[in-house]
């Protein structure tokens, strides 16, 4: 049965480097590519980004059975530290500062419902 959970990272992102990337590279991570048809494979997502004093951060919000979390959480460091390969010959152009487990919000609560039922 899926459960809901939560991923942050802090990530060292150039001032004219594209935010959306790391999301992307998430996605192609947990789903093959970033252009896909639903529904995710493994986990359903959804990455937020921010910008912050030493970087970007990004929190991952996803729904998976409980006995696939360790394996999701893998995928998204590897992706996250550019070492998961991206198609299309892209690059990662950020590094990743740090990254830990974190819990689902109560203001997610709303959000994770719906990824768990994808």
């Amino acid at each position: 049965m899926r459960q809901s959970f939560a991923h942050e990272a802090v990530l060292a992102l150039g001032d004219e480097a594209d935010e959306r990337a790391p999301g992307a590279a998430v996605t192609v991570a947990l789903c093959g590519h970033w252009e896909h048809e639903p529904p995710c494979p493994l986990a359903p997502h959804h990455v937020r980004t921010e910008r912050v004093e030493d970087g970007l951060r990004l929190r991952v919000l996803f729904a998976t059975d409980s006995e696939n979390e360790l394996e999701v959480r893998s995928r998204v460091d590897l992706a996250l530290s550019g070492q998961w390969p991206l198609p299309d010959d892209v690059t990662a152009s950020w590094r990743l500062r740090r990254s830990w487990p974190s819990v689902v919000s109560p203001d997610e609560a709303d959000h994770a419902e719906r990824l768990i039922l994808s």
